[in-house]
Protein backbone atom coordinates (compact mmCIF):
# COMPACT_ATOMS: atom_id res chain seq x y z
CA UNK A 1 0.00 0.00 0.00
CA UNK A 2 2.90 2.35 0.72
CA UNK A 3 4.22 2.12 -2.84
CA UNK A 4 0.74 2.68 -4.23
CA UNK A 5 0.50 5.86 -2.13
CA UNK A 6 3.93 7.00 -3.37
CA UNK A 7 2.78 6.32 -6.91
CA UNK A 8 -0.43 8.35 -6.47
CA UNK A 9 1.36 11.15 -4.63
CA UNK A 10 3.53 11.83 -7.67
CA UNK A 11 1.22 10.72 -10.48
CA UNK A 12 -1.49 13.24 -9.61
CA UNK A 13 0.87 16.25 -9.71
CA UNK A 14 2.37 14.83 -12.90
CA UNK A 15 -1.05 14.82 -14.53
CA UNK A 16 -2.37 18.09 -13.11
CA UNK A 17 0.89 20.06 -13.00
CA UNK A 18 0.65 21.59 -16.45
CA UNK A 19 3.73 23.68 -17.04
CA UNK A 20 6.43 21.32 -15.82
CA UNK A 21 8.16 20.87 -12.49
CA UNK A 22 7.74 24.37 -11.03
CA UNK A 23 4.00 24.23 -11.68
CA UNK A 24 3.70 20.88 -9.93
CA UNK A 25 5.68 21.78 -6.79
CA UNK A 26 2.63 23.07 -4.88
CA UNK A 27 0.74 19.92 -5.88
CA UNK A 28 3.58 17.71 -4.68
CA UNK A 29 3.73 19.70 -1.45
CA UNK A 30 0.03 19.17 -0.93
CA UNK A 31 0.35 15.41 -1.40
CA UNK A 32 3.54 14.94 0.64
CA UNK A 33 2.88 17.36 3.50
CA UNK A 34 -0.90 17.67 3.76
CA UNK A 35 -2.35 14.42 2.49
CA UNK A 36 0.16 11.73 3.46
CA UNK A 37 2.09 13.71 6.12
CA UNK A 38 5.42 12.16 5.13
CA UNK A 39 7.21 15.47 5.75
CA UNK A 40 6.76 18.75 7.53
CA UNK A 41 6.67 22.03 5.65
CA UNK A 42 10.24 22.72 6.84
CA UNK A 43 11.51 19.35 5.58
CA UNK A 44 9.75 19.84 2.25
CA UNK A 45 11.29 23.29 1.85
CA UNK A 46 14.73 21.78 2.47
CA UNK A 47 14.07 19.10 -0.18
CA UNK A 48 12.92 21.83 -2.55
CA UNK A 49 16.10 23.84 -1.91
CA UNK A 50 18.23 20.74 -2.46
CA UNK A 51 16.34 19.94 -5.67
CA UNK A 52 16.81 23.48 -6.97
CA UNK A 53 20.54 23.32 -6.35
CA UNK A 54 21.03 20.22 -8.54
CA UNK A 55 20.82 20.08 -12.34
CA UNK A 56 17.85 18.47 -14.03
CA UNK A 57 14.07 18.50 -13.70
CA UNK A 58 12.97 19.50 -10.21
CA UNK A 59 9.92 17.23 -9.99
CA UNK A 60 11.87 14.06 -10.76
CA UNK A 61 14.62 14.93 -8.27
CA UNK A 62 12.06 15.61 -5.56
CA UNK A 63 10.06 12.48 -6.31
CA UNK A 64 13.19 10.35 -6.23
CA UNK A 65 14.37 11.81 -2.94
CA UNK A 66 11.00 11.75 -1.21
CA UNK A 67 10.24 8.28 -2.55
CA UNK A 68 13.58 7.09 -1.18
CA UNK A 69 12.95 8.70 2.21
CA UNK A 70 9.52 7.08 2.47
CA UNK A 71 10.07 3.70 0.82
CA UNK A 72 13.77 3.16 0.18
CA UNK A 73 15.12 2.37 -3.28
CA UNK A 74 11.84 0.84 -4.51
CA UNK A 75 10.05 3.99 -3.31
CA UNK A 76 12.46 6.17 -5.28
CA UNK A 77 11.89 4.10 -8.41
CA UNK A 78 8.11 4.26 -7.98
CA UNK A 79 8.21 8.01 -7.30
CA UNK A 80 10.31 8.82 -10.35
CA UNK A 81 8.24 6.53 -12.58
CA UNK A 82 5.01 8.12 -11.35
CA UNK A 83 6.41 11.56 -12.12
CA UNK A 84 7.42 10.74 -15.69
CA UNK A 85 4.56 8.30 -16.45
CA UNK A 86 2.01 10.89 -17.69
CA UNK A 87 4.48 12.39 -20.17
CA UNK A 88 5.76 8.97 -21.15
CA UNK A 89 2.30 7.59 -21.85
CA UNK A 90 1.27 10.68 -23.79
CA UNK A 91 4.46 10.60 -25.88
CA UNK A 92 3.97 6.91 -26.72
CA UNK A 93 0.37 7.62 -27.71
CA UNK A 94 1.30 10.62 -29.85
CA UNK A 95 4.21 8.81 -31.47
CA UNK A 96 1.82 5.96 -32.32
CA UNK A 97 -0.48 8.41 -34.08
CA UNK A 98 2.46 10.07 -35.82
CA UNK A 99 3.81 6.71 -36.98
CA UNK A 100 0.37 5.69 -38.25
CA UNK A 101 0.13 8.81 -40.41
CA UNK A 102 3.83 9.17 -41.27
CA UNK A 103 3.14 8.94 -45.01
CA UNK A 104 0.45 11.60 -44.92
CA UNK A 105 1.32 14.75 -46.89
CA UNK A 106 0.24 16.89 -43.92
CA UNK A 107 2.61 15.10 -41.55
CA UNK A 108 5.46 15.35 -44.05
CA UNK A 109 4.78 19.07 -44.47
CA UNK A 110 4.69 19.49 -40.68
CA UNK A 111 8.08 17.80 -40.44
CA UNK A 112 9.45 20.15 -43.08
CA UNK A 113 8.26 23.13 -41.01
CA UNK A 114 9.56 21.81 -37.69
CA UNK A 115 13.12 20.98 -38.78
CA UNK A 116 14.18 24.57 -39.58
CA UNK A 117 12.66 25.80 -36.33
CA UNK A 118 14.66 23.23 -34.36
CA UNK A 119 17.80 24.20 -36.27
CA UNK A 120 17.25 27.87 -35.46
CA UNK A 121 16.62 27.13 -31.78
CA UNK A 122 19.80 25.04 -31.60
CA UNK A 123 21.72 27.81 -33.33
CA UNK A 124 20.41 30.41 -30.88
CA UNK A 125 21.33 28.18 -27.97
CA UNK A 126 24.86 27.74 -29.36
CA UNK A 127 25.16 31.50 -29.87
CA UNK A 128 24.10 32.17 -26.26
CA UNK A 129 26.64 29.63 -25.02
CA UNK A 130 29.35 31.33 -27.09
CA UNK A 131 28.34 34.79 -25.87
CA UNK A 132 28.47 33.66 -22.23
CA UNK A 133 31.81 31.97 -22.82
CA UNK A 134 33.19 35.05 -24.55
CA UNK A 135 32.13 37.29 -21.67
CA UNK A 136 33.35 34.87 -19.01
CA UNK A 137 36.71 33.63 -20.30
CA UNK A 138 37.54 35.76 -23.33
CA UNK A 139 37.72 35.22 -27.05
CA UNK A 140 41.00 33.25 -27.16
CA UNK A 141 40.03 30.68 -24.54
CA UNK A 142 36.57 30.32 -26.12
CA UNK A 143 38.04 29.89 -29.60
CA UNK A 144 40.55 27.34 -28.32
CA UNK A 145 37.83 25.27 -26.64
CA UNK A 146 35.58 25.44 -29.72
CA UNK A 147 38.33 24.40 -32.13
CA UNK A 148 39.67 21.69 -29.82
CA UNK A 149 36.18 20.28 -29.23
CA UNK A 150 35.43 20.28 -32.95
CA UNK A 151 38.68 18.53 -33.83
CA UNK A 152 38.33 15.95 -31.08
CA UNK A 153 34.75 15.03 -31.99
CA UNK A 154 34.84 15.34 -35.78
CA UNK A 155 38.39 14.42 -36.74
CA UNK A 156 39.38 12.03 -33.96
CA UNK A 157 35.88 10.68 -33.16
CA UNK A 158 36.21 11.18 -29.41
CA UNK A 159 32.93 10.67 -27.59
CA UNK A 160 31.29 14.01 -26.57
CA UNK A 161 31.19 12.95 -22.91
CA UNK A 162 35.00 12.76 -22.86
CA UNK A 163 35.26 16.13 -24.60
CA UNK A 164 32.97 17.68 -21.98
CA UNK A 165 34.99 16.06 -19.21
CA UNK A 166 38.19 17.39 -20.79
CA UNK A 167 36.82 20.94 -21.00
CA UNK A 168 35.77 20.73 -17.35
CA UNK A 169 39.27 19.64 -16.35
CA UNK A 170 40.78 22.35 -18.54
CA UNK A 171 38.50 24.95 -16.98
CA UNK A 172 39.29 23.75 -13.49
CA UNK A 173 43.06 23.90 -13.90
CA UNK A 174 43.65 26.63 -16.47
CA UNK A 175 40.79 29.01 -15.93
Amino acid sequence: MLYWNIFLAFLIPGILGYGGGPASIPLIENEVVQRYEWMTVQEFSEVLALGNSLPGPIATKMSGYIGYEVGGIPGAIVGVFATVAPSLILMIFLLGILYKYKDSPKVKRLTLYVRPVIAILLGLMAWRFFAESYEGIGIWQSAFLIVASYLLMERFKVHPAFVILGTLVYGGFVL
